[in-house]
């Protein structure tokens, strides 16, 4: 097992009810694969960078999680697709191992 780090910015037009809606969907994603959620990290609503679909803002969530080697490329094809996801990072977390 290795651990993850996932990176998620959900649409901050969104209102709470959808946006816990799509945190717990990629968390189930993450389940549905194998992998045991260590950590969900909730930053708020952050300035983007840059503006992406004429947004400005996003709800930042790190979700740490440990998996198999296969898993984070199935959870970035499901969430690729997600409605309320924004932008998405996975990378490996080697510190901790």
């Amino acid at each position: 097992m290795n651990k993850y780090e996932l990176a998620v910015v959900v649409n901050a037009k969104l209102d709470d009810e959808a946006k816990n809606a799509v945190v717990d969907k990629v968390k189930a994603l993450i389940e549905r694969f194998g992998g045991q959620i260590a950590e969900v990290d909730d930053w708020g609503k952050k300035k983007l960078a840059y503006e992406i679909d004429k947004m400005s803002e996003g709800f930042y969530y790190f979700i740490r999680f440990e998996a198999e080697s296969t898993a984070p490329a199935e959870i970035e094809k499901r969430i690729r697709i997600l409605d309320g996801v924004i932008r998405y990072l996975c990378v490996r977390n080697d510190q901790a191992a």
